[in-house]
Formats: C-alpha cells, sequence, structure tokens
C-alpha cells in the first residue's frame, strides 16, 4: 500500500491539463474499513493536501457522527476522490473531476483494502462510475439507499451549495442520515449489521 500512495502522489498523468501543479490527494490503509469516494479536491484541500478539510468535510463528519481524529484515522477511513487533484475553477463552482484517475488508480487501491465494509459515494461522479447497471439519478440513489447495501450508500455531496437540495428533499434527514450514523457505527466497532 505504501508503495501504491507513493506512486499515485507522484502521478503527472493529467499534468498538462491542469491549471495549476498536480497534488494528488488521496489517504488510505490496507486495514481501512469504511471507504469514502468523493469528487475530486477543493481549492482549500489542494492548498493543505488534506482531504475533506473544508465546509464540506464538517458537514460530512456531522452525517458520520464522527470527529475529525476518527475521520483522519487511516485504519477506519480511506478518502478517494473520483479525481485525485484540484481540477481548477468553472463557471459555477469547481470543474468535474479528471477522468483519468479512477481507471488507472482506483481498483489497485481497493484490492489493497481488503478491510472494507462500506463504500460511501458521495455526489453523481461516484454513482455514476460505481452504480453503473443501476445508473438512476442522485435524488433516486439517494432515496433508494437500502437497495445498493452493503456494499455502497450512495449520497449527495455534503458541500454548503447542496442546502436547497437538502431542504427539498426534507426524508434525507429524516430517513437517510440515521441509517448513515448508524452503519457507520457498527463499521467502526465490527459490529455485524443487517440491512
Amino acid at each position: 500500500m505504501k508503495g501504491l500512495l507513493q506512486r499515485i502522489k507522484q502521478c503527472q498523468l493529467c499534468q498538462a491539463d491542469l491549471p495549476h501543479p498536480v497534488r494528488p490527494v488521496v489517504r488510505a490503509s490496507s486495514e481501512s474499513r469504511i471507504l469514502i469516494i468523493g469528487q475530486a479536491p477543493g481549492r482549500k484541500v489542494h492548498e493543505t493536501g488534506i482531504p475533506w478539510n473544508d465546509p464540506s468535510g464538517d458537514q460530512l463528519r456531522a452525517w458520520l457522527g464522527v470527529d475529525k481524529e476518527q475521520f483522519y484515522d487511516e485504519r477506519l477511513f480511506a478518502l478517494m476522490p473520483m479525481g485525485f487533484c484540484y481540477p481548477g475553477k468553472g463557471k459555477s463552482g469547481d470543474l468535474p473531476p479528471r477522468k483519468e484517475c479512477a481507471p488507472k488508480w482506483h481498483q489497485q487501491l481497493i484490492k489493497k483494502m481488503p478491510n472494507i465494509k462500506l463504500t460511501l459515494l458521495i455526489g453523481q461522479y461516484a454513482q455514476n462510475h460505481y452504480l453503473k447497471e443501476n445508473q438512476k439519478k442522485l435524488t433516486e440513489n439517494v432515496k433508494n439507499f437500502k437497495k445498493y447495501l452493503p456494499e455502497f450508500f450512495p449520497l449527495p455531496h455534503p458541500s454548503p451549495r447542496n442546502r436547497y437540495w437538502q431542504s427539498q428533499n426534507p426524508w434525507f434527514k429524516e430517513l437517510v442520515l440515521p441509517e448513515l450514523e448508524k452503519l457507520t457505527q457498527k463499521v467502526l466497532n465490527n459490529s455485524e449489521y443487517v440491512i
């Protein structure tokens, strides 16, 4: 795992297509129990090199019911985006994740994480990639999260920009988040869970 993470950190695959130097952001361990697959680092994460080190990360940790110490413990959480580098700014927010990263690196990393019990698919890019045969709209994926368990748990992005989506879908807070926190705690405590 250490050698693979080093190779990822040195990756230059899309340097020519980025408006800034590459800085792949990923955290993982062969002991990790929960894999979080997000979109791509934002500007602040790019600058610090710390995944989910922004308001979206604060919201995600609240959804999971974990603190920063737990969240950044690689024996508990692996943090792997669809695109490992900050893609730059677009007209209405950050550009989509680069398409080179997931095919190049994801399966190599996943093979080295035999203890993963739950994979969170955050946002449409992760869901489109991993739920290919069941590809639906994000809202439908999230509403029907039990259909994808125990392997995957689809979620919206926890960005402050998604407050409107949450206000339009009150069932997410009432029905999905309690289940997410319960499953997270069971996995972290090495308890068996029943869907």
